[in-house]
């Protein structure tokens, strides 16, 4: 949406130094256009290979806890994330590193993404040992986990994937990236540090009511319907004024 934002300021600016107003309005009628067909392109899916390595992400960032792509958690949730997962790296060894990016192909599984990532990150079993990769993909609001071989004498799999497909995934399905986040690093941390697994949340079934009043997902894709369709007809309208306020000017 910023890069949207940038690219209509652009064209507004060109447009202003057009002194002919008729073909400013000719120009505005494709600018129209052009702007929607901007909001018509959906996010790139990004691949591993456009993800830097974690020194150059520490170089940039000055941590590599947390990696917020997708821009949905707060800061209070990326600063509370970070201050947990260096105390957990300095007193225990294991180092925990939440990744959330908007989108990831459709025909790839979160899984695949992630592991392909933890390689990348960690090329060698040693590198590996003592790691922890919690991936999340918001647009189609999926999870992952991948652990090191000293991670799973403490975080057996059977844990580990209930982290991710449970207790993170439950949530995240509602859009709440930040509960997703703070409950799976929880009881992530709960067990690293040698405690008894707290559990998957229990997942309680919403009573009908709750289905007259519309999902965050549900507001957001009539708003941005309406925002076509407005689009839409500025751009069959200005055109044709156009035209005919030229045919009837002597």
């Amino acid at each position: 949406m910023k890069n949207l934002l940038q690219r209509l300021q652009c064209i507004v600016q060109a447009l202003s130094k057009i002194s002919n107003r008729w073909q400013r309005l000719g120009f505005g009628a494709i600018a129209l256009l052009i702007s929607f067909n901007l909001l018509m392109v959906p996010a790139l899916a990004l691949q591993v290979s456009d993800i830097p390595d974690l020194a150059e992400i520490k170089t940039l960032a000055d941590q590599t806890w947390v990696i917020d792509d997708s821009e949905v958690l707060s800061t209070l949730t990326k600063s509370t994330i970070a201050s947990k997962a260096a105390k957990l790296a300095e007193q225990t060894g294991i180092e925990v590193h939440v990744v959330a990016i908007q989108r990831i192909d459709l025909g790839q599984l979160a899984s695949e993404f992630a592991t392909e990532l933890f390689n990348k990150w960690f090329p060698t079993d040693k590198e590996k040992a003592n790691q922890v990769l919690l991936f999340l993909a918001t647009e189609d609001h999926r999870t992952a986990i991948q652990t090191g071989l000293k991670v799973k004498e403490v975080l057996p799999d059977s844990i580990a994937t209930s982290i991710a497909d449970e207790t993170m995934l439950y949530p995240a399905r509602k859009a709440n990236y930040n509960q997703a986040v703070n409950e799976g690093i929880a009881r992530l941390e709960t067990v690293l540090r040698g405690n008894p697994d707290p559990g998957a949340p229990l997942l309680v079934v919403e009573e009908s009511e709750t289905s007259n009043y519309a999902t965050k997902e549900e507001t957001e894709a009539s708003s941005s319907n309406v925002v076509v369709i407005l689009l839409l007809i500025l751009a069959t309208l200005l055109p044709m004024a156009t035209y005919y306020w030229l045919q009837g000017k002597p």
